[in-house]
């Protein structure tokens, strides 16, 4: 079963749809109540492309980075979304906390809002 918060390897598509990349996905929030289909955002170790005040950075030293699954240094790139079917995840490597996952979608909706 999914839930929001956890961490699942998906092929992510490229902003342009010509591919595809199997990489860790946070699961944000279940978009549709007729189809098993979540709000996702990017996980990356590129943690120099992030955007200031979007984007969640999770170090090695924070008390959930264990329970994520997350083998260095990440990022939540807040900046990539996508809503993809249940059926293309592959697994879960593990979770965020809720109080980061509350972080991220309030980043989120504060993003969303600006002018």
């Amino acid at each position: 079963m999914k839930v929001a918060g956890q961490i699942v390897l998906t092929p992510f598509p490229f902003t342009n749809l010509a591919g595809t990349k199997l990489r860790p996905v946070l699961l944000i929030k279940k978009s549709s109540n007729f189809h098993d289909d979540w709000l996702v955002c990017m996980v990356s170790s590129q943690t120099h492309q992030a955007q200031q005040d979007l984007d969640e950075i999770i170090n090695e030293t924070e008390v959930d980075f264990s329970a994520s699954g997350l083998k260095v240094k990440s990022i939540l790139r807040l900046s990539r979304l996508a809503v993809l079917s249940s059926e293309l995840m592959v697994g879960s490597i593990g979770q965020i906390s809720e109080s980061r996952l509350s972080k991220v979608k309030n980043r989120l909706s504060r993003w969303i809002s600006e002018e």
